[in-house]
């Protein structure tokens, strides 16, 4: 099975493909779709739109795994968050990829086996399940390995959005 985990944003959108096959995880290439402050933000959308088109054409993922909107103080970053996150949701639907969230706690549960573990336990295990040197520089990009991981450890129990 190959994994697009998504873990959403409007000035960076983390992504990695993973494949799992017989228990066994192969991570294939991972990234950030970065938008610029100063552009307009229907401008930044449209970029995360073509971005993502183009993973999606290159690696044909079986499925899209995104971690669900956690809602912080900030009203109108979660609006935007939101606003990318339809973006994207949209963007799995039209290239028909099957699309599953995962809230924060269950990507935790998934990864390290507890959910209320810290971001160091979480990257460490990302880096231990799929076996690599150096985790990348972006929590963004990590945050989308362990929701994919999160959706290969889950998928048979996983509700199809």
């Amino acid at each position: 099975m190959r994994i697009l985990g998504i873990d959403p944003g409007f000035a960076i959108t983390g992504y990695s493909i993973i494949d799992y096959i017989g228990n066994k995880f192969k991570l294939i290439t991972s990234g950030a779709i970065l938008t610029d402050a100063k552009t307009s933000f229907p401008l930044r959308l449209e970029k995360i739109y073509y971005e993502l088109k183009d993973i999606i054409e290159n690696y044909k993922p079986d499925c899209m795994s995104i971690e669900e909107l956690f809602f912080n103080n900030n009203a109108k970053t979660a609006i935007n968050v939101a606003q990318a996150r339809g973006v994207i949701l949209m963007t799995a639907r039209i290239n028909k990829v099957d699309t599953y969230e995962y809230t924060p706690l269950q990507v935790k549960q998934a990864v390290v086996g507890y959910g209320r573990a810290d971001k160091m336990q979480v990257q460490r295990m990302v880096k231990m399940i799929l076996n690599t040197e150096e985790l990348p520089k972006l929590d963004d990009i990590t945050d989308s390995m362990a929701i994919a991981i999160c959706h290969a450890h889950s998928a048979k129990f996983a509700e199809k959005l």
